[in-house]
């Protein structure tokens, strides 16, 4: 964390001036704004934590309930969630509270007698290494605090608007702010009266029954398994031996459940199987009571008891997978023609069983996607055109969610003597796992995401995918760090410089590099930066020695790696990093010896590696994106 660039703090670093907006911020629901978030669950609330780091835009996120969530339904936090909430600058108190998964067992029905089970396997939660984070749970209520406590303590001191359900809203052809939205209030004096809200954009994070969705005539289209489970958070006491322990427990009876430790020590939660439903059912399982639930429960268990002692929450459901046709308000014959004013996203977009804890972990790279973009184009930095990709880019990956995780709520439903192979389930828990914990995100090429012609010059960063972070030392201080860890979810795109230092005297292709993204007009900082911001402001710019720090001369260091920050134009000296001996983080990511550059979106996407050498290509990635400098952004 870096401060006092602006004078010294005594107080709490966490919370930023207020600037723009958030300079007597008003308390009520201003009548016109910039961008209206309709829901604020995962999606809805990382959106809106995001606008929050852009001062100049006027965000506001509505709720229909009179206050934050007291407990929710979600809490799988996979690693890849974790990453993000590094960028958020809450990963590391999120961790010291929730329920650490690192393996996962497997309980089978005894060979000797089916009226028993027994463990017969243990699996590693992350077997290759995939990220230094791990897989969490933690309830979402919890998830959501922590972004509100980003969005309040942000620039722009954003706080939720609670009492507002979305009603309606209709979309004009012009006008400064043509999208024009009816709520109604839920709580308070006011409780049943309608108010309109005008506002640029609009984005409804609303759920899956989203009236947002329904209002901009997007279809959920798939289907339902027509098997229905029971979920319970609970307290209780039992002599089942793996009860701190995610397991999936398939029974000689034919049940299965799925156990999720929480956190706390003390509380869990089983997704108890209810069998098959028939199509003519009409929701009659969903009346399935809390003690039915149990009593299942200690059914599948045999010869293990649970005696519940306090239970949570409870509720059933049927398997569903749904995915709508788009996620903006641009419909098809429109494509081309005109830009989204709309946006849905979440269970909006894409509904799915709870079991692969990918809800809510999906739901947020959605928002985190969408939110940088509506700041960039708010901003004047990007032309509209730039919104298209939402749509574009997430509704790919959703149907790959939806596709993967048909498979795994299948197999656990399938009792097991209809298994091919006995191992098949925790086979491909294991084969699968880098899916479930967020890093086969992998978007094509388009104007944010380059071509891979030269991914050998960093094969461990491959092009369309999030950016693999790895330790390095800190010239300045000697400190290893991991790299990525310095990616904040402040809007800007970093620009990581991998080379030699080269010989002393030596005019290195570093130096070159340095020298024309510090003074050519075609450079990005030149052209993108606007007159009299700080020159990090768009891009954050760091450079990677191959050379140990100790062989590194801070004052030989261009200008563009050690730039003036803050009215003091103080030197901003954690832009400057040496590979570590011992790890050597260019043997670790592949990385050409001769150099490279790999650009890397606001959203940790790499979206470009190049040549030092490829200066030229460089500037015309970002002309395609970013507009050129004209008004300064907001301190």
């Amino acid at each position: 964390m870096q401060f006092h660039h602006h004078g010294y703090v005594s107080t709490d670093p966490r919370v930023q001036p207020a600037a723009g907006v958030g300079i007597d911020r008003p308390a009520e629901l201003p009548d016109t704004v910039d961008v209206l978030i309709v829901g604020t669950g995962p999606a809805g609330m990382i959106a809106a934590a995001q606008l929050s780091q852009f001062p100049g835009i006027t965000t506001r996120i509505v709720e229909r309930r009179g206050g934050r969530l007291a407990i929710g339904q979600a809490d799988g936090i996979q690693a890849r969630s974790v990453e993000t909430f590094q960028a958020f600058g809450f990963a590391e108190r999120i961790i010291a509270e929730a329920y650490r998964i690192t393996e996962m067992a497997f309980w089978k029905p005894d060979p000797d007698d089916s009226s028993r089970i027994i463990r017969t396997a243990r699996a590693n939660d992350d077997p290759t290494g995939i990220s230094e984070f791990p897989h969490l749970i933690v309830n979402q209520a919890r998830v959501l605090d922590y972004f509100a406590e980003v969005m309040e303590n942000s620039p722009t001191r954003m706080t939720p608007d609670y009492g507002f359900e979305f009603r309606s809203l209709t979309v004009a052809d012009e006008g400064e702010y043509p999208v024009t939205v009816t709520l109604v209030h839920t709580t308070g004096e006011l409780m049943g009266q309608e108010r309109t809200v005008h506002a640029r954009y609009v984005v409804g994070a609303d759920g899956a029954r989203s009236g947002v969705r329904q209002a901009i005539g997007c279809t959920m289209a798939g289907d339902q398994a027509f098997h229905a489970w029971g979920v319970m958070d609970v307290l209780a006491v039992t002599d089942f031996p793996d009860i701190r322990t995610k397991c999936a427990i398939q029974s000689g009876s034919g049940g299965n459940i799925l156990l999720i430790p929480r956190e706390g020590g003390y509380l869990f939660r089983m997704y108890v199987d209810l069998g098959e439903v028939s199509g003519d059912d009409n929701g009659a399982v969903r009346k399935t009571t809390i003690d039915e639930i149990i009593a299942t429960a200690n059914g599948i268990l045999s010869p293990y008891t649970l005696d519940v002692k306090n239970v949570a929450w409870h509720s059933v459901y049927e398997v569903a997978h749904r995915l709508t046709d788009r996620f903006d308000d641009v419909l098809p014959d429109d494509v081309g023609t005109r830009t989204p004013r709309v946006f849905i996203a979440g269970d909006a977009c894409h509904t799915h069983s709870a079991k692969a804890g990918q809800g809510m972990n999906v739901s947020m790279q959605d928002g985190f996607n969408l939110g940088w973009k509506l700041g960039y184009v708010l901003d004047g930095r990007s032309p509209e055109s730039l919104l298209s990709t939402y749509s574009a880019e997430r509704q790919v990956i959703a149907k790959n969610l939806i596709d993967f995780d048909k498979q795994w709520s299948t197999l656990m439903a399938t009792k097991p003597e209809d298994l091919a192979d006995p191992s098949e389930l925790e086979d491909f828990y294991t084969r699968t796992a880098e899916f479930p914990a967020g890093f086969m995100t992998q978007y094509p090429p388009s104007m944010l995401i380059g071509d891979a012609t030269h991914q050998d010059l960093a094969t461990g960063f491959p092009v369309g995918k999030r950016f693999k972070s790895a330790p390095v030392i800190r010239v300045a201080d000697g400190n290893s760090v991991q790299l990525g860890h310095h990616h904040r979810a402040d809007g800007r795109w970093r620009l990581y410089a991998f080379a030699d230092a080269g010989a002393p005297g030596e005019r290195s292709a570093l130096a070159e590099w340095a020298e024309w993204l510090q003074s050519s007009p075609d450079s990005p900082l030149v052209a993108h930066t606007p007159e009299g911001s700080d020159i990090d402001s768009i891009f954050d710019v760091k450079v990677v020695y191959q050379q140990a720090h100790s062989a590194i001369d801070i004052g030989q260091v261009p200008e563009a790696f050690l730039p003036a920050t803050g009215p003091y134009s103080l030197t901003d000296y954690e832009k400057v990093y040496a590979a570590n001996p011992e790890d050597d983080f260019f043997e670790q990511r592949g990385i050409d010896r001769a150099g490279a550059v790999v650009i890397v979106r606001p959203d940790q996407y790499v979206a470009g590696v190049l040549p030092l050498a490829a200066t030229a290509d460089l500037a015309l990635f970002f002309r395609q994106i970013l507009l050129p400098a004209r008004v300064p952004v907001t301190p």
